[in-house]
Protein backbone atom coordinates (compact mmCIF):
# COMPACT_ATOMS: atom_id res chain seq x y z
CA UNK A 1 0.00 0.00 0.00
CA UNK A 2 2.05 3.32 -1.45
CA UNK A 3 -0.12 6.54 -0.78
CA UNK A 4 1.21 10.20 -1.98
CA UNK A 5 0.50 12.94 0.12
CA UNK A 6 0.99 16.16 -1.49
CA UNK A 7 1.33 19.69 0.86
CA UNK A 8 0.79 22.97 0.00
CA UNK A 9 3.87 25.24 -0.82
CA UNK A 10 1.87 28.44 -0.26
CA UNK A 11 2.10 30.68 2.62
CA UNK A 12 0.54 33.93 1.61
CA UNK A 13 -3.30 34.96 2.86
CA UNK A 14 -3.82 36.50 -0.18
CA UNK A 15 -2.68 40.39 0.57
CA UNK A 16 -3.71 40.41 4.29
CA UNK A 17 -0.07 40.25 5.66
CA UNK A 18 -1.07 36.98 7.30
CA UNK A 19 0.50 33.48 6.88
CA UNK A 20 -0.93 30.49 5.89
CA UNK A 21 -0.29 26.69 4.28
CA UNK A 22 -1.47 23.66 5.46
CA UNK A 23 -3.60 22.86 7.89
CA UNK A 24 -1.46 20.51 10.88
CA UNK A 25 -3.71 18.38 11.86
CA UNK A 26 -4.80 17.37 8.58
CA UNK A 27 -1.93 16.50 7.49
CA UNK A 28 -0.71 14.56 11.12
CA UNK A 29 -4.11 12.44 11.55
CA UNK A 30 -4.07 11.03 7.83
CA UNK A 31 -0.31 10.81 8.16
CA UNK A 32 -0.98 8.15 10.91
CA UNK A 33 -3.84 6.37 10.25
CA UNK A 34 -1.58 5.63 6.77
CA UNK A 35 1.42 4.81 8.75
CA UNK A 36 -0.58 2.84 11.51
CA UNK A 37 -2.35 1.14 8.62
CA UNK A 38 1.66 -0.34 7.16
CA UNK A 39 1.86 2.01 4.36
CA UNK A 40 4.25 3.49 2.71
CA UNK A 41 4.01 7.00 2.22
CA UNK A 42 5.47 9.51 0.15
CA UNK A 43 5.32 13.42 0.77
CA UNK A 44 5.30 16.08 -1.89
CA UNK A 45 4.48 19.40 -2.38
CA UNK A 46 4.91 21.97 -5.68
CA UNK A 47 8.33 23.23 -4.32
CA UNK A 48 10.21 20.38 -2.43
CA UNK A 49 11.14 20.85 0.78
CA UNK A 50 9.50 21.92 4.28
CA UNK A 51 5.95 22.83 3.33
CA UNK A 52 4.61 25.89 4.98
CA UNK A 53 2.98 24.96 8.42
CA UNK A 54 -0.53 27.51 9.13
CA UNK A 55 0.67 29.36 12.25
CA UNK A 56 -3.11 28.89 13.23
CA UNK A 57 -3.22 24.92 13.15
CA UNK A 58 0.00 25.37 15.41
CA UNK A 59 -2.31 27.20 18.55
CA UNK A 60 -2.95 25.25 21.27
CA UNK A 61 -7.20 24.61 20.27
CA UNK A 62 -6.06 23.62 17.26
CA UNK A 63 -3.80 20.74 19.03
CA UNK A 64 -5.07 16.85 18.57
CA UNK A 65 -3.51 13.58 19.97
CA UNK A 66 -1.85 13.33 16.37
CA UNK A 67 -0.39 16.79 16.47
CA UNK A 68 1.61 16.10 20.07
CA UNK A 69 2.38 12.54 18.91
CA UNK A 70 4.16 14.60 15.48
CA UNK A 71 6.07 16.81 18.02
CA UNK A 72 7.65 13.92 19.26
CA UNK A 73 8.67 12.19 15.90
CA UNK A 74 11.68 13.02 14.76
CA UNK A 75 10.97 10.14 11.42
CA UNK A 76 8.01 12.13 10.79
CA UNK A 77 9.38 15.82 10.62
CA UNK A 78 12.24 14.64 8.60
CA UNK A 79 10.16 13.18 6.28
CA UNK A 80 8.26 16.54 6.28
CA UNK A 81 11.42 18.71 5.92
CA UNK A 82 12.16 17.04 3.20
CA UNK A 83 8.97 16.75 0.76
CA UNK A 84 9.86 15.35 -2.82
CA UNK A 85 9.14 18.04 -5.81
CA UNK A 86 5.80 17.45 -6.81
CA UNK A 87 7.31 17.32 -11.01
CA UNK A 88 9.56 14.58 -9.51
CA UNK A 89 6.98 12.03 -8.79
CA UNK A 90 5.43 9.51 -11.03
CA UNK A 91 1.80 8.25 -9.83
CA UNK A 92 2.19 5.08 -11.75
CA UNK A 93 4.72 4.55 -8.36
CA UNK A 94 1.59 5.00 -5.85
CA UNK A 95 -1.87 2.97 -5.02
CA UNK A 96 -3.41 6.26 -4.10
CA UNK A 97 -3.17 9.68 -3.73
CA UNK A 98 -4.18 12.15 -0.62
CA UNK A 99 -4.83 15.96 -0.16
CA UNK A 100 -4.33 17.83 3.35
CA UNK A 101 -5.97 21.04 3.36
CA UNK A 102 -5.15 24.26 4.77
CA UNK A 103 -6.04 27.47 2.88
CA UNK A 104 -2.77 26.98 0.78
CA UNK A 105 -4.16 25.10 -1.74
CA UNK A 106 -6.79 27.70 -2.96
CA UNK A 107 -3.86 29.00 -4.22
CA UNK A 108 -1.53 26.81 -5.49
CA UNK A 109 -2.63 23.72 -5.72
CA UNK A 110 -5.73 24.02 -7.33
CA UNK A 111 -3.88 25.71 -10.65
CA UNK A 112 -0.97 23.42 -10.47
CA UNK A 113 -0.41 21.95 -13.59
CA UNK A 114 1.52 19.08 -12.64
CA UNK A 115 -1.13 18.33 -9.67
CA UNK A 116 -3.86 18.51 -12.18
CA UNK A 117 -2.38 16.29 -14.00
CA UNK A 118 -1.23 14.09 -11.33
CA UNK A 119 -4.82 13.64 -10.58
CA UNK A 120 -6.05 12.70 -13.85
CA UNK A 121 -3.94 10.23 -13.99
CA UNK A 122 -4.87 8.53 -10.73
CA UNK A 123 -8.02 8.38 -11.61
CA UNK A 124 -7.56 7.16 -15.37
CA UNK A 125 -5.29 4.55 -13.17
CA UNK A 126 -8.14 3.22 -11.06
CA UNK A 127 -6.22 4.95 -8.40
CA UNK A 128 -7.92 6.31 -5.00
CA UNK A 129 -8.12 10.04 -4.38
CA UNK A 130 -8.97 11.70 -1.45
CA UNK A 131 -8.48 15.12 0.17
CA UNK A 132 -9.83 17.04 2.75
CA UNK A 133 -11.02 20.15 3.86
CA UNK A 134 -10.04 23.02 1.31
CA UNK A 135 -8.05 20.32 -0.36
CA UNK A 136 -11.28 19.45 -2.55
CA UNK A 137 -9.93 22.91 -4.21
CA UNK A 138 -7.24 20.77 -6.69
CA UNK A 139 -9.90 19.24 -8.04
CA UNK A 140 -11.06 22.41 -9.82
CA UNK A 141 -9.41 22.09 -13.43
CA UNK A 142 -8.85 18.28 -13.27
CA UNK A 143 -11.49 17.13 -16.22
CA UNK A 144 -11.54 13.84 -17.21
CA UNK A 145 -13.51 14.45 -19.96
CA UNK A 146 -13.86 17.74 -22.15
CA UNK A 147 -16.19 19.70 -20.05
CA UNK A 148 -16.63 17.09 -17.40
CA UNK A 149 -14.35 18.07 -13.74
CA UNK A 150 -13.75 14.69 -12.04
CA UNK A 151 -16.36 15.56 -9.31
CA UNK A 152 -19.23 15.89 -11.88
CA UNK A 153 -21.88 13.82 -11.07
CA UNK A 154 -20.35 12.32 -8.02
CA UNK A 155 -20.91 12.57 -4.41
CA UNK A 156 -18.15 14.97 -2.90
CA UNK A 157 -17.70 17.01 0.28
CA UNK A 158 -15.42 19.93 1.12
CA UNK A 159 -14.79 23.26 3.94
CA UNK A 160 -18.24 25.14 3.77
CA UNK A 161 -19.54 28.46 2.93
CA UNK A 162 -20.87 28.99 6.39
CA UNK A 163 -17.53 27.54 7.62
CA UNK A 164 -15.25 30.13 5.68
CA UNK A 165 -17.75 33.09 6.82
CA UNK A 166 -17.17 31.86 10.83
CA UNK A 167 -13.31 32.16 9.97
CA UNK A 168 -14.30 35.65 8.63
CA UNK A 169 -12.05 34.54 5.06
CA UNK A 170 -15.03 34.45 2.40
CA UNK A 171 -13.84 37.84 0.93
CA UNK A 172 -9.95 36.49 1.56
CA UNK A 173 -9.99 33.51 -0.52
CA UNK A 174 -9.81 33.09 -4.37
CA UNK A 175 -12.44 30.63 -4.15
CA UNK A 176 -15.17 29.06 -2.13
CA UNK A 177 -14.52 25.25 -1.92
CA UNK A 178 -18.59 24.47 -1.62
CA UNK A 179 -19.52 26.85 -4.54
CA UNK A 180 -16.51 25.60 -6.57
CA UNK A 181 -17.47 22.09 -6.45
CA UNK A 182 -21.50 22.32 -6.81
CA UNK A 183 -20.71 24.76 -9.84
CA UNK A 184 -18.32 21.77 -11.38
CA UNK A 185 -21.82 19.71 -10.88
CA UNK A 186 -20.61 17.86 -7.76
CA UNK A 187 -23.24 16.53 -5.72
CA UNK A 188 -22.44 18.24 -2.86
CA UNK A 189 -23.19 17.47 0.73
CA UNK A 190 -22.12 18.53 4.28
CA UNK A 191 -22.98 17.89 7.58
CA UNK A 192 -23.36 20.57 10.92
CA UNK A 193 -20.23 22.92 10.51
CA UNK A 194 -16.75 21.57 12.24
CA UNK A 195 -18.74 18.07 12.88
CA UNK A 196 -17.46 15.15 11.12
CA UNK A 197 -18.33 14.70 7.48
CA UNK A 198 -16.82 12.22 4.92
CA UNK A 199 -17.89 11.60 1.43
CA UNK A 200 -16.94 8.06 -0.85
CA UNK A 201 -17.81 8.11 -3.90
CA UNK A 202 -15.97 4.72 -5.32
CA UNK A 203 -12.30 5.82 -5.33
CA UNK A 204 -13.19 9.56 -4.63
CA UNK A 205 -13.29 10.50 -0.90
CA UNK A 206 -13.66 13.73 0.26
CA UNK A 207 -14.08 15.20 4.41
CA UNK A 208 -15.66 18.36 5.14
CA UNK A 209 -13.06 19.86 7.60
CA UNK A 210 -10.10 19.19 10.14
CA UNK A 211 -12.58 17.11 11.99
CA UNK A 212 -12.70 14.72 9.13
CA UNK A 213 -9.53 14.17 8.03
CA UNK A 214 -8.74 11.02 10.22
CA UNK A 215 -12.15 9.51 8.97
CA UNK A 216 -11.27 10.28 5.24
CA UNK A 217 -7.72 9.22 5.76
CA UNK A 218 -9.26 5.82 7.41
CA UNK A 219 -11.95 5.69 4.22
CA UNK A 220 -8.76 5.70 2.07
CA UNK A 221 -7.53 2.60 3.84
CA UNK A 222 -10.55 1.25 3.59
CA UNK A 223 -10.91 1.56 -0.37
CA UNK A 224 -6.95 0.24 -0.48
CA UNK A 225 -8.11 -2.85 1.13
Amino acid sequence: MKILMVLTSHDQMGDTGHKTGFWLEEFTSPYYVFRDAGADITLASPKGGQPPVDPNSEAEGALTESTRRFSEDAHGKEALASTRKLADVDMNDFDAVFYPGGHGPLWDLAEDQTSIALIKKAWESGKVVGAVCHAPAVFRHVEIKPGQNIVGGRKVTGFTNTEEEAVQLTKVVPFLVEDMLKENAGDYSCGDDWAPHIVVDGKLITGQNPASSEGAAKAVVQALS
